[in-house]
């Protein structure tokens, strides 16, 4: 598991509206657990019975921070500690120190060195939990993680060495400059390239699985989403679209097929 995104996690501003919006277009079922002082969503797919995705609450103390509306992913690790160390003594900053969550796992949020934010987490795993979760690849799951990086191939081998990736397919962006993937265990999982000047800070981004994206796309904006890019095809024949939930947070959409 170690270097595999495992979670992502959506913060919002009004969790309610949130779910109104992402179980429909998704397919997500939400499910509401009481935490201790909040409240936590997990989103699951249809006939799995554990979440593909989570959801909170911005905090005041978080908005006061500047902290926008967003979706996070989580990377599964050995040894929280020492990767969170581990990310300190070679240039990162560990946002938030490990913490235990009763149940769930040990987490930690941390940045590598130009910037881009993670969370890192050893869960806990239950007896029984194979083949809770749906396939690789399956609508309604995320089927690609990004980095927009301050500097791609400066930031590679930072990821490379705490994570175990391995470059794979390189796709030339013209001018944009080279669209690196990466795998784990064979499997392609994500791809980095080199922000453009516009983009405010480098960050990591998500692609969630539809059917086909165009009929995603217009459902994404009946319901109060804003298409941001796109449709474009991919490499490989996939399309994409990259999209503004109706709280503020981006988000990207996938499909193999129009």
């Amino acid at each position: 598991m170690h270097g595999t995104f495992i979670w992502h996690e959506l913060m919002t501003p009004d969790p309610a509206a949130a779910k109104a919006f992402y179980g429909p277009l998704l397919g997500w079922e939400p499910t509401d657990m009481q935490m201790e002082g909040f409240t936590y969503t997990t989103f699951a797919v249809p006939g799995f019975p554990s979440g593909v995705a989570g959801m909170m609450a911005l905090t005041e103390d978080m908005k006061g921070q500047g902290i926008p509306p967003n979706w996070t992913g989580y990377i599964g690790v050995d040894d929280v500690d020492q990767t969170a160390a581990d990310y300190a003594a070679n240039g990162g900053t560990i946002c938030r120190p490990a913490e235990d969550i009763p149940g769930v796992g040990r987490f930690a949020v941390v940045a590598d060195p130009q910037g881009a934010v993670l969370c890192i987490m050893t869960p806990k795993m239950e007896d029984g939990s194979e083949g809770s979760w749906p396939t690789p690849g399956s609508v309604g799951t995320v089927g690609w993680n990004e980095l927009m990086a301050g500097d791609w191939e400066k930031v590679w081998d930072f990821y490379a060495a705490r994570f175990g990736w391995e470059k794979d397919m390189a796709v030339d962006m013209g001018p944009l400059g080279t669209y690196q993937t990466f795998k784990l265990s064979g499997r392609g999982i994500g791809g980095m390239m080199t922000k453009t000047p516009e983009i405010p800070a480098p960050y990591w981004g998500f692609f969630f699985i539809v059917p086909a994206i165009d009929a995603a796309i217009e459902k994404m904006k009946s319901i109060g989403g804003s298409l941001m890019f796109g449709p474009h095809e991919v490499p490989g024949g996939s399309w994409i679209a990259a999209c503004q939930d109706p709280q503020g947070a981006y988000f990207n959409l996938t499909a193999a097929k129009k």
